[in-house]
């Protein structure tokens, strides 16, 4: 899947742990001056030491070196606003810091749009959409546009190092993790622009009609100005699930990221900007939601908004867009379920279930961190599901093999801490973890939590939690678990492990959710829709569904008779 076109990935696996952590840490020790930890001499050469031997061992080519070289030059973007194609200053010169969460320092800032910023954006959007009568974008071949997503995928490719460095240290992912969603948004640009062309052919797609005198045919159109409001979680990954269709479809649009962790995508913008997307295509605006984000989304001028975060926030744009009948479409919280029967291999779902939850720092609105669990089996799967918690590796993101970083913030950080302990209050157990890390005295790390002795009314039960916490309840049987597992009033995901294959199917038709996974648990695939139910929103992204997301379709009817309609007597024949 890879196709590696940087000099430092040009020599080894896309998952490679050798020359990753030597960019990495040369880079953490240059980001952040003499205030950041690990910068003393001592420790500096220590790890540029260890790390180089590694690099050793792989390759003396000369252009592992090259590739250092361009590393250590390398530091936090200082950038503004990305509008009309071009940087644009906040007109009120506001910026945010940016905060390292597995340090808790600032390591750079970022710009905060306002919304007079906003309006600059949208206003710069609407002209890319109408300049030279749409013909520039909106109404060019899908294969113009197609040209554009190629190259941007190519520019992520080729830009993977340094973007997943600056995911890992905007919110935390494990570094591993962060350059395989560059990879996943590479392959979301390819894939929309492999839709993009294939628009063009179903463009005026016959509709058979009852009468003979009347020819149909369909147009699908670009829905407009879209606003783009995309979560902290996977940052550029989730701005590509929705960019990437949007400018597919023709739209033109306003970014707006998480200002919690908005770098990668002000980084998008300057790909667009080295691809020369038109002008106005693409604008990114960062800051607060309040101030950036409930202007966008209310914005007379634009057509449609699309969101992806918690569900009260989902609500409130709601209540905006209704106010101008505008669409929506929302990818909302989620407390999804995996249930697992006794006829499983216990290690393998073990492994799927601590997967499944604790995935991506337990940051995922699809995490299924509602363990259903068949009682017979229930002493030795906990048993063994501690075992393998306890040796999940939890540290800076950036090192090597680290496979659970820190929360996104502090604010995170304290809500988390909050519901384990309203947990123990209300009587549930914590079988494992529930504080910070021994090892780890700074930075916003919570240990991989599992609890039990879990009633159904509790909190930690009912309520999404966006953190490494798993609960578990016990079933007798298949009905059991299954009210257990729709008694929520989300519905995004849903998991069932068992070997008995007619059961799975039986499992996935009566589970309330868009998703759902049998044997595995996190799976996604840009071919496949994506979305919920109930609260966790409605609407689909990815594949063909996430196209039609940012489409209108347009009926055309023609008279095709010789013969007047005849509905009304002519009056030159009275």
């Amino acid at each position: 899947r890879f196709k590696a076109k940087s000099r430092i990935f040009s020599i080894c696996p896309r998952r490679s742990n050798v020359l990753v952590p030597l960019s990495i840490y040369l880079l953490s020790n240059r980001i952040g001056g003499n205030n950041h930890p690990g910068t003393g001499p001592t420790r500096r050469r220590k790890n540029i030491a260890s790390v180089t031997s590694r690099v050793a061992v792989v390759s003396s080519d000369p252009v592992i070196a090259l590739g250092v070289v361009d590393a250590m030059a390398m530091a936090i973007p200082h950038r503004q606003l990305f509008i009309d194609g071009e940087w644009s200053e906040p007109l009120r010169g506001k910026r945010l810091p940016i905060i390292n969460p597995a340090t808790e320092e600032s390591i750079g800032d970022i710009p905060a749009a306002t919304v007079e910023d906003v309006e600059l954006a949208v206003a710069a959007a609407r002209r890319a959409l109408t300049r030279s009568k749409g013909t520039d974008w909106a109404r060019a071949p899908g294969a113009v546009r197609a040209k554009y997503l190629r190259a941007i995928a190519a520019k992520i490719i080729e830009k993977k190092s340094e973007l997943a460095l600056l995911e890992s240290l905007d919110c935390g992912k494990p570094l591993d993790e962060a350059a395989w969603d560059m990879d996943d948004v590479a392959g979301c640009f390819e894939f929309y622009a492999d839709l993009a062309e294939a628009l063009d052919a179903k463009q005026r797609a016959p509709v058979s009609l009852p009468m003979q005198t009347f020819k149909c045919y369909i147009l699908r159109e670009p829905i407009g100005v879209v606003g783009l409001i995309t979560p902290w979680n996977y940052p550029l990954l989730m701005a590509a699930w929705k960019v990437a269709p949007a400018l597919a479809a023709g739209c033109t649009a306003v970014l707006k990221p998480s200002e919690l962790s908005s770098m990668t995508c002000l980084e998008l913008a300057q790909v667009c900007k080295e691809v020369a997307l038109p002008p106005g295509v693409l604008n990114v605006v960062t800051g607060l939601g309040p101030e950036a984000g409930a202007p966008l989304a209310s914005h007379p001028h634009v057509d449609k908004v699309a969101f992806t975060g918690s569900t009260e926030t989902g609500k409130k744009i709601m209540t905006s867009a209704a106010q101008m009948v505008k669409p929506v479409s929302l990818e909302l919280g989620g407390k999804s379920p995996i249930i697992v029967f006794e006829d499983v291999e216990v290690e393998k779902a073990v492994e799927w279930t601590l997967f499944g939850c604790f995935w991506t720092n337990g940051q995922i609105c699809s995490a299924t961190s509602r363990l259903l669990l068949h009682e017979s089996i229930a002493e030795e799967f906990l048993g063994k599901l501690v075992t393998w918690a306890k040796n999940i590796k939890v540290s800076d993101p950036l090192e090597e093999g680290c496979r659970l970083g820190p929360v996104v913030s502090e604010g995170q950080y304290e809500k988390i801490k909050k519901f384990i302990s309203t947990a123990k209050g209300e009587g549930a157990t914590i079988l494992c973890g529930g504080g910070r890390p021994q090892h780890l005295e700074k930075g916003y790390f919570v240990e991989p939590t599992i609890i039990t002795n879990v009633e159904t009314s509790m909190q930690i039960w009912r309520e999404e939690i966006f953190g490494p916490v798993l609960c578990v309840k016990t079933f007798r049987t298949e009905e059991e678990a299954i009210e257990l597992a729709n008694d929520t009033h989300y519905g995004l995901a849903g998991a069932v492990i068992s070997k008995d294959t007619e059961r799975c199917q039986r499992i996935s038709e009566m589970i309330q959710a868009g998703v759902i996974w049998v044997n595995c648990s996190q799976p996604c695939f840009c071919q496949a829709p994506w979305g919920g139910t109930k609260r966790s929103g409605f609407g689909r992204e990815l594949g063909e569904w996430g196209l039609d997301n940012y489409l209108s379709v347009k009926q055309v009817t023609e008279y095709i008779s010789d013969d007047p309609w005849g509905w009304y007597p002519s009056p030159s024949k009275l």
